[in-house]
């Protein structure tokens, strides 16, 4: 008994000291994941850090060389305007200083012939004086040209405003911020099939967003892109390749600024649903590059249209959107024509309006396993748009055989809305997309990214 004993304490002893070594290997996973955060934290303060004093150093330099340059330029028309001011007043100087200057010669030539005539021979000191005299007479002695005063010609001074520096100062000196986290940031991402709903929200209570940009790449190597730019927060970016990394970031505008914030920490989003795509091949439809419009033709064959796989879940909205290309539709629409969704693809039938599957008819009436419902939606015409909404709920206790599980069923269209049970045989099943289009071509459609039905050639069947 007491050697059992022993052994019983030491297989306790194991079994606890094996529990600590994996509690203590998970602590110390969980250390090392910390630090790996810390170390991702410390990488970004100082890329970002480093970052930051290249944009600054490159702005201010590109900024004093952009005032210098003004400056320049500025002080260089300055001192044409000195010149053209300087040459421009000095003309009529010039022109007035010739005249006077040729006023001096002529009266020195008429000195020197006064003093010859009045210290000459006095044999022709009468004739001599009668010329100078006859002379001096025509030179208009008493004439003098006029001089302008001081006060009346030019005298060129600068003047600089001195409050030029002091807005400058106060400007440069508020010029540029250096902000810890930028005023957004993502906030979710919500797979969709063959897209990504990303959210964003503002982290700055102080700061007023007018509008947002979001930019997206594929990897890491391509340059971003804008995707987004509006007063949303929050865009369904489609047309995305499943299980491949996308890196968004985001940014904003405040009331009334023109530049934007600086981006958002970037992140990696990634959808693993593949898109909608309606199924090739069927005579009867043309499909898009993408596969996910589809247009009716004037083919008199008839058929359901399927989506390529079952890639509808519970949880999601699935929308159709009937377009109008401008053509224009004859005879009355059949109301076999319809849309939905259902369990499984079953051949040989040309409608949905049968087992395992809801739809809507283009009159508007709601069939659940190819029986009508009483309650009836609008008819479907162009420009309509259809969605439905499906949740799984429990409508009793759970047993060890199970619950009792059913597929509550919203559908929805042009405000209006039909809501109901429905169990289907397997409700773990995914449903597959699908459309109806027969006799005149009645046509149904979704939004991007959804598997569209749009109008065509129609034919009286």
């Amino acid at each position: 008994m007491e050697a059992a004993g022993e052994a019983e304490a030491r297989l306790l002893l194991l079994q606890e000291a094996r529990e600590s070594i994996e509690a203590a290997r998970s602590h110390r996973r969980e250390l090392q994941q910390r630090l790996r955060g810390l170390h991702q934290a410390r990488q970004q303060i100082r890329e970002s850090a480093a970052l930051t004093r290249d944009v600054l150093e490159q702005h201010f330099s590109d900024l004093k060389g952009t005032l210098k340059k003004l400056l320049d330029e500025r002080l260089l028309s300055l001192l044409q305007k000195v010149d053209a001011i300087e040459q421009e007043s000095i003309k009529p100087l010039d022109e007035c200083q010739k005249l006077i200057e040729q006023g001096v010669s002529v009266a020195d030539e008429l000195l020197r012939e006064g003093e010859s005539a009045v210290d000459g021979d006095v044999g022709q000191q009468n004739e001599k004086l009668c010329n100078f005299t006859k002379k001096a007479l025509h030179i208009q002695l008493d004439s003098l040209p006029e001089v302008p005063s001081l006060v009346d010609v030019p005298c060129l001074s600068a003047q600089l405003d001195d409050c030029l520096l002091t807005i400058l100062k106060n400007q440069i000196f508020t010029h540029g911020t250096v902000a810890s986290r930028p005023p957004v940031q993502l906030e979710e991402f919500v797979e969709k099939p063959g897209g990504i709903l990303v959210r964003w929200c503002k982290v700055d209570e102080d700061f007023t967003p007018q509008d947002y940009r979001l930019q997206f790449r594929k990897g890491g190597a391509s340059p971003f892109e804008d995707v987004y730019v509006g007063p949303e927060t929050e865009f369904l970016v489609l047309h995305l390749d499943p299980h491949v990394d996308y890196e968004f970031r985001v940014c904003a505008r405040g009331d009334g600024r023109q530049e934007w914030s600086p981006w958002s920490v970037p992140q990696l989003g990634r959808t693993s649903l593949v898109p909608h795509e309606w199924t090739a091949g069927l005579e009867g439809y043309s499909l898009s590059s993408r596969r996910n419009i589809a247009l009716r033709n004037d083919s008199q064959s008839r058929g359901v249209l399927y989506s390529k796989a079952p890639t509808y879940f519970c949880g999601q909205t699935l929308t159709f959107r009937q377009v109008l290309l401008g053509i224009e539709t004859v005879g009355q629409p059949d109301r076999r024509d319809s849309l939905g969704v259902c369990v499984e693809q079953q051949n040989g039938f040309d409608s949905l309006q049968r087992d395992k599957a809801v739809c809507v008819s283009t009159n508007g009436a709601v069939f659940v396993n190819g029986k009508e419902m009483t309650n009836q939606l609008p008819a479907v015409t162009s420009g309509s748009t259809v969605t439905f909404d499906m949740e799984v709920v429990q409508l009793g206790p759970c047993s060890s055989e199970g619950g009792n599980f059913k597929l509550r069923v919203t559908i929805s269209s042009n405000n209006r809305e039909v809501v109901f049970d429905w169990s289907p045989p397997d409700i773990s099943t995914t449903f597959s997309l699908l459309s109806s289009s027969r006799g005149n071509g009645s046509a149904t459609g979704g939004i991007p990214g959804d598997p569209k039905l749009l109008p065509g050639n129609t034919l009286q069947v």
